[in-house]
């Protein structure tokens, strides 16, 4: 620290440290440098909140600038103004002495101004003896022109905050807009889901902006509303899918019987199959019989399927095909999707996901576009029969079942 540079204040004002860091940055300004003292002032007032300063602060500094008579702050310049306190109050809008006073100390403790004090608190110049100003007491203005890049840079924050603070109030209220009218929409019209749960969520969120937000909350609970968008939407979305893949199953329900029981669906054949007709080669299923569970697993997770067998009990692999077959019927499954799921699954795989749909029929849409979604899934080999039996034997009570 060049401490050559540094002047303490007059009477009982404290010096600190970070004034005497400051005074003695002033030394350091680059050769020539020089600013617009109206720019720099327009920067500072951009960046007020960063600074911690106030509008009646700035409108110190602005009166402050008014007394030095050229529009460039200069390196080289005498950058020291030194107003009365009178002439100072006036060009303030007639702030009373003690505000002015107290705003004074703000732009010292901001590190926009320094005060250089005479020996007697005085401000004043003293000039040589061509009329030109040999040393001055008042409040130095070389901190503006030190820290004119760091001001501009301030200044750019504090629009671009200001731009992506707007641009998120606009996003947040647009996406509370698509939620709040989903959400009624589904619930007006009926919509299956637990719509008052979304509702919940909404309003907790909601509930949390505060009146005064600032860009971090606000982007965080945009983020949160979104989310919240998106899920309505998919909710929805699943909705419509179901109807439509419901749709399409009535309209391509074909009733179609085959008596040959080396079929690979028991009692369920292949479309287009003629009574007493050969069979033709079928597609070796892309997933092999259950192995895991062994039947009597399968009849806990699944218990409604042994109502529909032959005598109204399940005994063998052979009796829960047949009661799927008749599930599916009842279901409306149509018999291309069963006889799909059969050639991905196996046989006894998809009479065990008939089970499955059957046991949650209440929660599904469309048994038939539930039974083709597995299908699918079944060939990217994305699906597997376990967790969906286990998740059963939990509901059922029988959660402590091993696989045998």
């Amino acid at each position: 620290m060049q401490m050559g540079s540094v002047t303490t204040p007059f009477g009982r004002r404290p010096m600190t440290l970070a004034l005497a860091r400051r005074q003695a940055a002033l030394a350091d300004i680059r050769q020539g440098k020089t600013a617009d003292k109206w720019k720099v002032f327009r920067d500072a007032s951009a960046a007020m909140e960063l600074l911690g300063i106030q509008s009646n602060s700035l409108t110190v500094l602005d009166a402050l600038l008014s007394f030095y008579p050229e529009n460039e702050l200069r390196q080289d310049a005498q950058l020291i103004v030194f107003p009365s306190n009178v002439q100072l109050a006036l060009r303030a809008h007639a702030m009373a002495g003690a505000t002015l006073r107290r705003h004074i100390a703000i732009l010292v403790e901001a590190g926009l101004i320094v005060r250089k004090d005479s020996a007697n608190g005085k401000r004043y110049a003293r000039k040589d003896s061509d009329g030109q100003i040999e040393s001055a007491f008042g409040f130095d203005l070389s901190p503006l022109l030190a820290r004119s890049e760091e001001l501009a840079v301030m200044a750019q924050q504090v629009m671009a905050d200001r731009a992506a603070f707007r641009k998120a109030k606009e996003n947040l209220t647009i996406c509370r807009r698509d939620v709040r009218k989903l959400i009624t929409a589904a619930m007006e019209e009926g919509a299956e889901g637990d719509w008052q749960a979304f509702e919940d969520i909404y309003v907790a969120l909601v509930s949390r902006i505060p009146r005064v937000p600032t860009l971090a909350y606000v982007a965080r609970v945009l983020e949160e509303m979104e989310r919240l968008r998106q899920e309505v939407v998919n909710r929805l979305q699943m909705r419509e899918n179901s109807r439509n893949i419901s749709t399409n199953d009535a309209h391509c329900e074909q009733h179609i019987q085959n008596s040959n029981p080396e079929s690979i669906c028991e009692i369920e054949p292949s479309p287009g199959k003629e009574l007493g007709a050969k069979p033709s080669k079928i597609r070796r299923p892309k997933s092999e019989p259950i192995k895991a569970f062994p039947l009597g697993v399968v009849l806990k997770a699944c218990p409604t399927i042994s109502d529909y067998g032959p005598g109204g009990a399940i005994g063998n692999w052979r009796d829960l095909m047949s009661a799927a077959a008749v599930v599916r019927s009842t279901l409306r499954v149509s018999a291309s999707a069963y006889q799909e799921a059969c050639e991905a699954m196996g046989p006894e795989n998809a009479a065990v996901a008939v089970a499955c749909i059957l046991e949650r029929a209440n929660f599904i849409n469309s048994a038939g576009g539930y039974l083709r979604d597995l299908t699918r899934r079944t060939e990217r080999g994305e699906f597997s029969l376990g967790p969906m039996i286990m998740a059963l034997l939990r509901a059922n009570g029988q959660g402590s079942l091993q696989a045998g």
